[in-house]
């Protein structure tokens, strides 16, 4: 029977720790990481998320900051807030939460927020930091995967991983990160031709292509460890929806080592490590500062 890998009990675990430490920093020093978050407009995924981050954040004793914006609100208004947290000597880490409304340049936005406080691992500092393996702040979403992946296995040394997506938010710094792991490392993507062959040469497959149950058993090496990013809504037969993801859960695992399911595989490890890049950006501030 393949392992379900459980990214929420992982999540809970590396949260504890975060909030030990934040609680050392507290205590011996008085002082406390912040994170800011800017969310423009009332996408209901969104303001979900939002909600759950800032839950988090003050759950492992961080302060949170939430910047609520109407949908209308001018780019230059964005830009000035995002500046004004730069300067806040409180503020270790800033998130914009994406998609923005339609008026919003998100590209200027990102590279606004200063790389110190880029705890999204967006800004093309910590994106050329990341690709020439420079200590930088890393991606959420790729770095918690693989650091599920480590969990099963302790070392990716030499494995052939299979990145399917080629997105600048997963493939690419997934890749980024499991080349650091010493793994060889191909990308797929939708112009890939005989997809289905290449990933059945994967010890290591990474779904991040946004398209629900595309992954079928087919496509899955016996024994393989397959991680899924993706998330998507489908609607169910009997009307509503429900969520899953860029794997076939139920065609693959038997096939597998290990899987991750969604939810509660890759997801809550998201935000785990967004908390764990605030504590880094505390970190980086200080040692700085003396």
């Amino acid at each position: 029977m393949a392992k379900v890998i459980d990214g929420k009990a992982f999540a809970e675990g590396l949260r504890g720790r975060i909030a030990k430490a934040v609680a050392s920093l507290k205590e011996k020093h008085g002082l406390t990481p912040g994170l800011a978050v800017v969310l423009v407009g009332e996408d209901p995924a969104s303001k979900v998320y939002v909600a759950n981050k800032a839950k988090q954040t003050v759950e492992v004793g961080m302060n949170s900051w939430e910047h609520k914006l109407p949908a209308e609100t001018p780019e230059k208004d964005v830009l000035a807030l995002v500046e004004k947290l730069n300067n806040d000597p409180a503020v270790h880490g800033i998130l914009v939460q994406l998609p923005l409304p339609r008026h919003i340049d998100s590209t200027k936005v990102l590279s606004a927020i200063s790389p110190a406080k880029d705890v999204d691992g967006f800004h093309v500092v910590n994106v050329g930091k990341l690709s020439t393996g420079q200590d930088s702040l890393v991606p959420c979403t790729p770095t918690g995967s693989v650091m599920l992946a480590k969990d099963v296995l302790g070392s990716l040394d030499g494995l052939e991983a299979v990145v399917i997506g080629r997105s600048n938010i997963v493939g690419k710094p997934v890749a980024q990160l499991l080349l650091q792991e010493n793994c060889t490392v191909t990308i797929v993507h939708s112009r890939t031709k005989n997809i289905a062959d290449i990933c059945r040469q994967a010890d290591l497959l990474i779904a991040a292509i946004g398209k629900p149950l595309f992954v079928g058993a087919d496509m899955v090496k016996d024994g393989a460890i397959v991680i899924d990013v993706g998330i998507n809504r489908v609607p169910k037969p009997d009307g509503g929806s429900k969520i899953v993801g860029d794997v076939d859960f139920d065609a693959v695992k038997d096939k597998t080592a290990a899987i991750t399911p969604v939810p509660g595989g890759v997801g809550p490890m998201t935000i785990a490590f967004l908390l764990a890049n605030t504590l880094r950006a505390f970190e980086l501030s200080e040692a700085r500062n003396h």
